[in-house]
């Protein structure tokens, strides 16, 4: 029997970022509605860092305090729900202690269960009713007399949606989100061997990755059409951007990685700044065994690939412990391309009472390679070398402070450092202009080579690769961003509750380039307040705003609707199940860069003897936020007993005030005094760029038994430029060979795409798996792109540049991956990619990877794979 009584589930996660809870969930506050008011608590957030740590550490105390007199012994209690909430009755559940039975019992007509008596320990449960999948929840821990909610939903046939939290900020199944949200879970991961992050996300629909080069180059994910530095990138709730949004996705290696959820479109209400396009939550595994478990595994493979790995992980009593380390290096397959990246993460809990817990992350990522630039432009790999080394610490305190009250705190330090050198140019030396008074010393031109476009477009000559000036070449760079955020959520009824939250931030860091610094320092303020509901199991909203307070744009606020409406619920019987339909609007908000914030049209004033007078006689005003505002409308569909869905969504996108470079001649057109634009000397930083993206996603998910599963997905993208005044745009270049064709030669035209942004693209996943094996078969599938070369001839012409429209070649690409266990303790994998070992360039002058592969061992002790032998 199914209930009707509408409740959000906890299995694992909390806040608006990836840290799952584990004993003491709020999830009791969500769906128990028995126990008695809490006690409030009110907290005090000032500017003065002494607070900041005041307040986290007085919530410390919180959580490692008792909130009532404890009983002798321990309690599991909670419910047994279908996706939508509904509580299912006569369930069987049974308790288990390091996955032995320990008890067994059958929920009551409101889906709960409750073992009573239990000493100290980890528990878990394991619920199976008919006609729907069993399912095991995470392992809590239950202290003496303390008790912990394991709740668990149960899915109709063998496609599970996952609980999220980036919709929402609160645990809330798939099911009831009205969003656009996928993830990826750690078993998807180990199946396709995925080396990093960016190869998940590329079977994800409405994301685009473009690497740059091959392994380790740099790396750009464009979400729905929207640029790559759209995109706020958590780990285990720590802010990995830099300061403007940038991240390279090509340091994000998988290990440690328990589990990427992706949130497709805006949400600045509960991210603030940087959460303009999407939101990437990626969270640390842990540890939850009582034997420890140690893993080794080592691989090899053509191009001098080598990597090694080892985790260590468990628990004991209150605490649990993960660590893995892994070494990755490689030659790739052209000179002065050698990677080589060493990641560490950790993930440490204490559970000091059942209904609070502590915990301590730490990733370090330390990377090196080389920088041959486009290779197919020059002819000749460039001699240029870079390292960054990243460092992400957060610590996390919650408490259930009542059943329905629930409170959390973190500090968090992002450290992200780049280092830039060239040591000498490369090239044949050039100077046109020797004995002029445009010498400024030879340029360095790479080999004649000819390049063609998709679009069929080719020429032939000569490009600058160096251009004259100081050697060695350094850039370097230096950001530190410490956070601190509470959140607070509070539940009214078991179908209304809300969650407010508050996050103060400090951004510190300079971009060093050949002895020019631009420094920043700033403080931001952000507050958010959102609502949830849901009536009937058919209709289910959140709505919410948010409030940011820069240190260079001042005051901005962002509003979010999401609805989800079933016109058909979940069913255990006939071939067509639920039928949900999805809406969701959201606005996002993006900050400079150090970069952007210290050459905008104020800051350069700023620094004028005159400027003050200019800025006040003008009412010149700091740049402003990056704005996005986004519509997406889907329908999902059960079909053939849940054993498939399918998913259809239509989205449109528009990104406004954007930041583009305007030169100083231009400033006037857009109502710059003259004498203003004059005292920038080349120009200025300003809000001035805009476009639009409009598209479709569809998506399918099959269980087709006998131990295969599919996933594929198909995207269409029809993203346009429609404000511009950046010189390419203004001004296009002419390539005399076909001079009737304008091209924008560093960014695109007004009224064309945007560079490298597929209007079409799509993936499919083939996975068999048996208890002897499993393999898995990835294919990605692009369309042609627009692009530039952004090449300059010897004489400083256009000569070398191409038509933007279609330049880039699409491309279709294979992967192959298998994994045999040889006993408990011993398993072999190999992974293939580009298959079929094709010639692409997946940004073009750069040539990708040809067929690679590795093959390897991973070794395991302790762990559920045995005792220590």
């Amino acid at each position: 029997m199914v209930c009707d009584k509408p409740l959000p589930i906890w299995v694992g996660r909390c806040g608006p970022t990836v840290v799952r809870r584990e004993s003491g969930d709020r999830s009791r506050q969500l769906l128990d509605m028995r126990s008695s008011e809490g006690e409030e608590d009110n907290m005090n957030i000032t500017k003065s860092w002494q607070a900041v740590f005041g307040a986290f550490f007085s919530l410390c105390l919180l959580v490692g305090s008792p909130m009532v007199i404890a009983a002798s012994r321990g309690i599991v209690r909670g419910r047994v729900v279908d996706p939508l909430g509904g509580s299912i009755s006569n369930a069987g559940v049974t308790l288990l202690q390091n996955n032995k039975e320990v008890g067994k019992t059958k929920t009551g007509q409101d889906g709960g269960f409750e073992f009573s008596d239990l000493g100290a320990g980890r528990y878990s449960i394991h619920a199976e009713a008919t006609g729907f999948e069993s399912q095991n929840s995470p392992p809590a821990y239950v202290s003496d007399g303390g008790a912990s909610d394991l709740d668990v939903i149960l899915h109709i046939g063998p496609i599970r949606q996952e609980v999220v939290v980036s919709a929402t900020g609160t645990e809330v199944p798939e099911s009831q989100v009205g969003a656009s949200v996928s993830v990826l879970d750690q078993n998807q991961l180990e199946k396709t061997n995925a080396l990093d992050v960016l190869d998940a996300l590329q079977t994800i629909p409405g994301m685009q990755v473009v690497e740059t080069g091959q392994r380790g180059g740099t790396t750009s994910v464009f979400v729905r059409g929207g640029d790559a530095d759209f995109n706020k990138v958590l780990i285990d709730g720590i802010p990995a951007n830099d300061v403007g949004g940038t991240v390279e996705f090509a340091n994000l290696a998988t290990t440690g990685v328990s589990e990427v959820e992706i949130l497709r479109g805006p949400n600045s209400v509960l991210y603030g700044s940087d959460g303009l396009g999407s939101v990437i939550n990626i969270t640390t595994r842990r540890g939850t065994t009582a034997v420890p478990e140690l893993t080794y595994s080592v691989d090899g493979g053509n191009f001098g690939t080598l990597r090694e790995d080892g985790t260590l992980a468990g628990a004991y009593r209150q605490f649990d412990y993960f660590s893995e380390f892994s070494r990755f290096d490689t030659q790739n397959s052209i000179p002065n391309d050698a990677f080589h990246n060493g990641t560490y993460a950790g993930n440490f809990g204490w559970t000091p009472k059942g209904k609070s817990d502590i915990r301590f992350t730490l990733r370090h990522t330390a990377v090196a390679l080389g920088d041959p630039n486009a290779l197919a432009f020059y002819g000749i790999p460039d001699g240029a070398s870079q390292t960054e080394h990243d460092t992400y610490v957060g610590v996390t305190a919650q408490n259930q402070t009542t059943p329905r009250w629930h409170n959390l705190a973190r500090f968090a330090s992002t450290q992200l450092q780049f280092g830039y050198i060239n040591p000498s140019p490369t090239g044949i030396p050039f100077d046109p202009f020797v004995g002029t008074a445009y010498d400024t010393g030879p340029n360095y031109l790479g080999n004649t080579v000819t390049i063609c476009g998709a679009n069929g477009f080719c020429t032939t000559g000569q490009a600058i690769l160096d251009f004259a000036g100081v050697y060695p070449l350094t850039v370097n760079s230096s950001t530190t961003r410490r956070s601190f955020y509470a959140q607070s959520d509070y539940q009214f009824r078991p179908d209304l509750g809300v969650t407010a939250g508050f996050r103060y931030e400090n951004e510190n860091g300079f971009t060093n380039s050949q002895g020019i610094i631009s420094p920043a320092d700033r403080n931001n303020y952000s507050a958010f307040f959102e609502g949830r509901g849901s009536l009937g199991r058919r209709l289910y909203a959140t709505a919410g705003g948010g409030l940011d307070k820069n240190a260079v744009f001042g005051f901005a606020a962002t509003p979010r609707v999401s609805l989800a409406y079933y016109l058909r619920r979940p069913s255990t019987s006939g071939f067509f199940s639920d039928t949900k339909l999805r809406f969701n609007f959201a606005t996002g908000i993006k900050e400079p860069s150090i970069a952007e914030q210290g050459s905008s049209l104020y800051e350069l004033l700023s620094q004028l003897p005159q400027g003050s007078a200019l800025i006040a006689t003008y009412g010149i005003s700091p740049i402003g936020p990056e704005r996005s505002r986004s519509f997406d409308f889907g329908a999902d569909q059960d079909v053939w007993h849940n054993r498939a869905r399918l998913g259809v969504t239509l989205f449109h996108e528009d990104f406004y005030n954007l930041i583009e470079f305007v030169g100083a001649g231009v400033l006037p057109e857009l109502g710059v005094p003259p004498d203003v634009a004059n005292a920038t000397a080349f120009g200025a930083y300003i809000n001035s760029d805009s476009f639009r993206s409009l598209g479709a996603e569809a998506e399918i998910e099959a269980d087709l038994g006998h131990g295969f599963r599919i996933r594929g997905n198909y995207t269409y993208v029809d993203a346009i430029v429609t404000r511009s005044f950046t010189g390419s745009a203004i001004q296009p270049a002419f390539n005399p060979a076909f001079p009737n064709v304008p091209i924008g030669a560093f960014s695109p035209l007004v009224g064309a795409r945007p560079f490298d942004r597929a209007p079409h693209s799509g993936s499919l996943l083939l996975n068999y798996a048996r208890k002897q094996f499993d393999v898995a078969l990835t294919g990605y599938f692009v369309g042609c792109r627009d692009g530039s070369t952004f090449l300059t001839d010897g004489y400083f012409g256009n000569s070398m540049l191409l038509p933007n429209r279609d330049l880039q070649a699409g491309y279709q690409l294979i992967d192959l991956s298998g994994n045999y266990p040889v006993n408990r303790h011993v398993t072999a994998y190999l992974s293939v990619s580009n298959l079929l070992s094709q010639h692409y360039q997946a940004e073009i002058g750069y040539p990708s990877l040809p067929l690679a592969f590795r093959a390897g061992m991973k070794f395991t002790l302790g762990g559920e794979s045995g005792w220590w032998k």
